[in-house]
């Protein structure tokens, strides 16, 4: 399998990142400091993690917590490799990561076509966000927003409305930034064992929650 790269020039390479103990920020290339993305939605789900690690322990939570990311980000990496058509793209990774990028291969394969952009920074002054896409392409001959995921179990739509959020940001920065509107928002789950979910939402439909987001962060972040 190929993948047609047209990966779209926004005007800078990259955008510096800064992470300290409680956000991560991005500095946009005029200086400007953004929240990301992911540390302005956090405030959805403190709640629930802080009911998670109370009912499991701290130390539990942070080993969970850990592995969960370290499968994350290599299953990323994997993918983003796939398809950027490297052929090595499996050298050096764990069977369990491989076979965590098999269980979406098929999805890959079939379903995205011409790609714009993959783990590309992007900010909106609009918004007052930043943060880093995973794929920008056409998904079932549509463009989209399409985020990549990893998980134990199959997932509930109700319980990953954060992700729909997520993606509308990008959304909105990716229109901001290149003028090219983005309305369909895919999400790609890699769920164990060897299994894929594939959700496809419409970006108007969480513009108001990402918004109201944004607000009760301010709040909280004067």
């Amino acid at each position: 399998m190929s993948f047609d790269l047209q990966l779209t020039d926004l005007g800078y390479d990259d955008l510096v990142c800064e992470t300290g103990p409680t956000k991560r920020e991005y500095v946009s290339p005029d200086g400007h400091r953004f929240p990301s993305v992911t540390t302005v939605l956090s405030i959805l789900s403190e709640e629930h993690i802080a009911k998670w690690k109370e009912r499991v322990g701290e130390a539990e939570a942070e080993r969970v917590s850990r592995r969960a990311s370290n499968r994350g980000t290599l299953v990323h990496e994997i993918i983003e490799m796939y398809i950027r058509n490297d052929p090595d793209w499996a050298h050096g990774y764990m069977p369990h990561i491989i076979s965590s990028f098999q269980a979406v291969r098929s999805t890959l394969d079939n379903r995205i076509g011409k790609v714009y952009g993959l783990e590309t920074p992007l900010y909106s002054e609009h918004l007052g966000l930043a943060g880093r896409v995973d794929c920008v392409a056409e998904f079932d001959g549509k463009l989209s927003i399409i985020d990549f995921k990893t998980a134990n179990k199959k997932k509930r739509k109700e319980w990953i409305e954060n992700y729909f959020i997520q993606e509308t940001a990008y959304a909105i920065m990716w229109e901001e930034r290149t003028g090219q509107p983005i309305t369909q928002l895919v999400t790609i789950i890699a769920a164990d064992p060897e299994e894929c979910q594939v959700f496809v939402e419409h970006r108007d439909n969480w513009t108001k929650p990402l918004l109201d987001c944004i607000s009760e962060y301010k709040k909280r972040n004067p």
